[in-house]
């Protein structure tokens, strides 16, 4: 068991990483509850840190999954109360882990997803996408909900809803950025083909032969945030509001995408700070969506 100043110590590192590395995991936030935001800050610096033994440096294939392997084992060694490394990521992820009762399988699917980003880069059918959301994305909003409580399935459910759709949003803007960077396809193969269409066709100088299938997929990404939105409804305080507003900044950034003209659909939306204020302002009100 590590000692207070190496747990305290542990955190601080964690938050230290989390601040330097913000995208759009809600670390940050100042919606976040106090309480909430050193826990959310070990799962981000975990996360980011096993995310980038899949994406990031100059790691070869085998030493990608060698790394990530390592972070499983802690994993099983926390699972059985064991852990006696010295990672401050893992000091401080046993901390959390143990005194909300975090469900161990959420972090291993995101070392699945993240291990399935090291071999593999195009996907057959929409459910392939899916399955890798559920993985990759959904076990996030998961572990926020168990942080704050007992979430009940349909809670559960929402919060999948959401995540899922923020995940393919992701995709959506970064088309062309994981062709190129990562030789990685997230539209699927099949729909690809039913369109007429090859992945060749995704490129920076034609995109109005992908925009009528990628017009289609944005829609379906909206239906299915629509089955979340009312999450940030039935949370309570300021994590009902974090989760408001990034729902109704996910929609915003889907509905940019879907006014974008088909020569101009591969664009990356940029939420003003006009719009990021009114999204804040906005999900303040539990009619959040009425008013917006």
């Amino acid at each position: 068991m590590a000692s207070n100043k190496d747990l305290v110590a542990a955190y601080d590192f964690c938050l230290t990483l989390a601040k330097s590395h913000y995208e759009n995991f809600p670390v940050a936030s100042v919606l976040l509850p106090k309480r909430l935001r050193k826990p959310i800050a070990v799962i981000y610096a975990f996360a980011r840190t096993a995310d980038d033994f899949a994406d990031e440096g100059q790691f070869n294939r085998a030493e990608r999954i060698a790394n990530l392997q390592s972070y499983h084992k802690n994993l099983t060694d926390i699972e059985h109360r064991k852990y006696t490394g010295t990672d401050p990521i893992f000091i401080a992820l046993d901390d959390v882990i143990t005194q909300f009762q975090l469900p161990i399988y959420l972090f291993n699917d995101l070392l699945s997803a993240f291990m399935q980003d090291v071999v593999k880069k195009r996907y057959q059918t929409m459910e392939d996408v899916l399955d890798y959301c559920q993985r990759s994305a959904n076990p996030v909003g998961r572990l926020l909900l168990h942080l704050n409580g007992q979430p009940t399935q349909q809670q559960l459910s929402e919060s999948d809803a959401i995540c899922t759709s923020l995940q393919l949003i992701n995709f959506y803007q970064d088309i062309l950025q994981d062709k190129v960077e990562n030789d990685r396809i997230y539209i699927p193969q099949q729909m690809l083909a039913e369109a007429g269409l090859t992945e060749d066709d995704i490129t920076s100088t034609n995109s109005r032969k992908l925009a009528p299938l990628l017009r289609h997929l944005f829609q379906q990404t909206m239906d299915t945030m629509n089955e979340g939105v009312e999450l940030g409804n039935a949370i309570q305080g300021r994590l009902g509001w974090e989760i408001r507003a990034m729902t109704l900044g996910g929609i915003e950034t889907l509905n940019i995408l879907m006014a974008q003209n088909d020569d101009n659909i591969f664009s990356r939306p940029r939420l003003t700070r006009t719009t990021q204020l009114k999204v804040l302002l906005f999900s303040l009100s539990k009619n959040y969506l009425k008013r917006h």
